[in-house]
């Protein structure tokens, strides 16, 4: 009886969930961020500003970073933060609820990108994301050094959270 009472709430906890809800919607994500020679933690924040836009923060710090030409990483070397806009586009599609696609634009201290995301949500507050980011311009054209770091094709994965 006991594990019956158990399948039935969490089956209802995973068909009452919704991804994105529109204006007002908040969601916060943390996770790990893989890079060419670097790895790390992101985190980012979105709210809703229309039934399918949002506009939010990313924020992300390398944590293994090797040394260039006999030189350690600073901090502003490891640390990177952007503006962000996403169109959060499964209702478009008739995509199930508990899922959503959303490509955007962001502007940061280093560059000019893009991403590409999925959150899959479990019950109302708990999902999981996946995002790739990639630089479109960046603000030297020739970056050596740790300023590579920052502008190039990244990918995280973690946890995401309505807030």
């Amino acid at each position: 009886m006991k594990k019956i009472l158990f399948l039935t709430i969490l089956f209802s906890s995973i068909v009452n969930a919704q991804v994105f809800t529109g204006k007002g919607d908040q969601k916060f994500q943390v996770g790990a961020n893989f890079q060419n020679k670097g790895t790390g933690i992101i985190a980012t924040f979105d709210k809703g500003i229309g039934k399918n836009m949002s506009f939010g923060f990313t924020s992300s710090y390398l944590l293994g970073i090797e040394e260039v030409l006999g030189e350690k990483p600073n901090f502003d070397d490891r640390f990177d933060i952007r503006a962000r806009f996403s169109a959060n586009i499964a209702d478009i599609f008739n995509i199930e609820e508990k899922l959503d696609f959303y490509p955007g634009l962001n502007i940061g201290i280093k560059n000019f990108g893009a991403h590409l995301g999925a959150r899959y949500f479990f019950s109302e507050g708990f999902g999981i994301y996946s995002e790739i980011q990639f630089p479109i311009a960046q603000y030297d054209n020739d970056p050596v050094g740790f300023e590579k770091y920052n502008n190039q094709f990244n990918f995280s994965i973690g946890a995401s959270f309505n807030l």
